[in-house]
């Protein structure tokens, strides 16, 4: 009975902790129910601006700052390949450069998923393809998704990016895949003089401004070229 007794106060400080996590869990849950609901009925409403004004204050913060919700609406439409609804919140004003806790972006949702056009969407809107260590390119790579392998490769990933590991991304490309020989064989190909400036001009104009590209005053062949096109 002693010894029962002695270990009852651990026990009750046990299930504490345990129900400490599940009330914060169940509050952050709330917390992001709640905002996607907010930001919708504005949207209803036609209020965007404040829609955007919630996601700067609630989301983008996190870029700077870390997130402290665990993903984010871009997170989830990313992964899911929900195209309308990732520009539907694109327009809102969401911050597509967007971090979780753990350094992921919803360009990586996209690549680990293997959705093309979301991943194209977000490119299009700004996303980094270049991310420093775990790149989106990595985890097209890890995942045999070509398509986005080389899509990320047009719009200027670095295929000789190291991550934590210290592999590249064909260092983690399944072996014998599809993907693995695409990343070998565009290593040993030298790159066109054409794409390498519409990456250049690209980089100056800035990621934040490349959807002004089509208001730029230039032949309409010129900026679909730079638009990929």
């Amino acid at each position: 009975i002693t010894e029962s007794t002695c270990k009852t106060p651990f026990a009750v400080q046990l299930s504490n902790v345990y129900l400490s996590i599940l009330a914060l869990f169940c509050f952050k849950l709330f917390v992001k129910i709640s905002l996607n609901l907010l930001t919708y009925f504005y949207i209803v409403r036609g209020n965007r601006k404040e829609a955007a004004r919630i996601s700067a204050e609630f989301y983008d913060y996190g870029q700077q700052h870390r997130s402290w919700a665990d993903r984010s609406p871009l997170h989830d439409a990313a992964s899911q390949g929900r195209l309308l609804a990732l520009r539907t919140l694109i327009l809102q004003g969401h911050n597509v450069n967007v971090l979780t806790i753990d350094h992921v972006t919803p360009l990586h949702e996209a690549c680990l998923a293997d959705h093309v056009a979301c991943a194209r969407t977000l490119i299009d809107a700004g996303a980094n393809v270049s991310k420093s260590l775990d790149s989106p390119l990595h985890a097209a790579a890890e995942k045999d998704c070509t398509a986005v392998v080389k899509l990320l490769l047009d719009f200027g990933a670095d295929i000789n990016a190291r991550n934590t590991e210290f592999q590249r991304p064909v260092d983690v490309a399944p072996p014998s895949s599809l993907t693995e020989g695409f990343l070998l064989l565009y290593e040993a190909t030298p790159r066109l003089l054409s794409q390498s400036c519409r990456q250049c001009i690209r980089s100056c104009v800035g990621r934040d401004r490349l959807h002004l590209l089509s208001h730029l005053p230039l032949p309409n062949r010129l900026k679909n070229y730079l638009q990929y096109q």
